[in-house]
């Protein structure tokens, strides 16, 4: 046992047992000294013989006066003796019967501190489900299971984000080393042959840095403050972001079309730029060639809002909150080509460390809406 333990003292257990025995004992003790002092009021308040008067006792002749006192003494001395072992055997009852039921009562908590102690990553499935009367024990044991709950959904939420990502880093690692074994098992490799395999390798080289530059992002914003806070006007960081997918939405023929309003907000400039950038990034690459993108900003007395809405394969309603998920890319999950399937988390994130929040919605006919709020002023 180290010396941390051992200065904790006697156990909640044992507290409660000390304190009703104390209880006990001084209700007890103050009861035996009531008693006490009532019969000595009694004896002194009895009638008395005159002065000088004499009893028999046993064949002698004793003075009233004296009988009188040694009566009295006799009685508190018996009051005493007796109640003094009356006195012990309450206080033994007390402890014994104290100890018992806080055992009984303390169950529960014991229950809760084993579970505690067992838990691990591999062992947060158990639950206590107490059983019993709704009390403050039970309430602890049901708020204990729902730790558990929220505890096992993030652990399993971090499972699959340890695995998608290996997965995702695995692909383009893949790539590159069988680009490389099947040129270098080539003996007649030409400069055309060593080129083309150089471009794959580029290509899976950039793949993997978007990926690790994604998810460093994401780390940085995910649960954390923010470094930076200053005014941002939310279109000038909307016309910054549009310039840098303009080229891939010509590409795919995609109208775009800005409804904007003064839209200050408060908060870091460059975080606020990657939110309308990965939402504009989303709108073009899982469009339809042809496609549309509508893009709103307003201004309210408390929240700026930012909606980004785009044509787009049909989505189910009830699927549309699995977008924000890490890897996930529309309808497609990680089948898809393009991006790191991260755009969406990270939008979430970034809004988090804003204080702000996000919705999404389907568009019947096929497309998504995301809705960003963020506040107008520091909070």
């Amino acid at each position: 046992m180290t010396p941390a333990l051992r200065r904790r003292g006697p156990g909640l257990r044992a507290r409660l047992t000390l304190l009703a025995t104390g209880l006990v004992a001084f209700v007890s003790g103050l009861l035996l000294l009531l008693g006490w002092m009532l019969v000595g009021r009694v004896v002194a308040s009895s009638p008395r013989f005159p002065e000088g008067s004499t009893v028999v006792v046993d064949g002698v002749e004793v003075d009233s006066g004296v009988l009188a006192d040694a009566l009295g003494q006799q009685a508190r001395d018996d009051v005493l003796r007796s109640g003094t072992i009356a006195f012990l055997c309450v206080v033994a009852a007390a402890a014994l019967l104290a100890w018992t039921i806080a055992g009984r009562v303390l169950q529960p908590v014991h229950d809760v501190t084993d579970a505690a102690r067992r838990l691990s990553a591999e062992s947060l499935g158990e639950r206590l489900r107490l059983a019993g009367p709704r009390d403050e024990v039970a309430e602890l044991a049901d708020t204990f299971d729902e730790m558990l709950d929220r505890l096992q959904a993030a652990f399993d939420s971090q499972r699959r984000f340890v695995a998608n990502a290996s997965h995702e880093l695995r692909t383009p690692l893949s790539v590159i080393r069988t680009e490389l074994d099947v040129t270098l098992s080539d003996p007649d490799a030409d400069e055309e042959e060593l080129r083309r395999m150089a471009s794959v390798v580029r290509s899976a080289t950039e793949r993997a840095e978007q990926l690790v530059s994604a998810l460093l992002l994401l780390a940085r914003t995910d649960g954390l403050g923010l470094a930076v806070r200053e005014p941002v006007d939310l279109n000038a960081v909307v016309e910054s972001a549009w310039k840098a997918v303009r080229g891939e939405a010509g590409e795919r023929q995609v109208r775009a079309s800005f409804v904007t309003a003064p839209a200050p907000a408060v908060g870091d400039p460059a975080l606020l730029e990657r939110i309308a950038g990965n939402l504009l990034e989303n709108a073009v690459r899982h469009n339809v060639p042809g496609g549309w993108i509508e893009v709103r900003t307003e201004g309210g007395p408390e929240w700026t809002s930012l909606r980004v809405s785009s044509s787009g394969p049909v989505i189910a309603p009830d699927r549309v909150d699995e977008l924000f998920e890490p890897f996930r890319r529309g309808v497609a999950d990680r089948t898809a080509r393009t991006g790191t399937g991260l755009g969406l988390s990270i939008v979430r994130a970034a809004v988090a460390a804003h204080e702000g929040r996000v919705q999404a919605s389907a568009i019947p006919g096929g497309g998504l809406s995301v809705a960003v709020f963020l506040p107008c002023a520091p909070r």
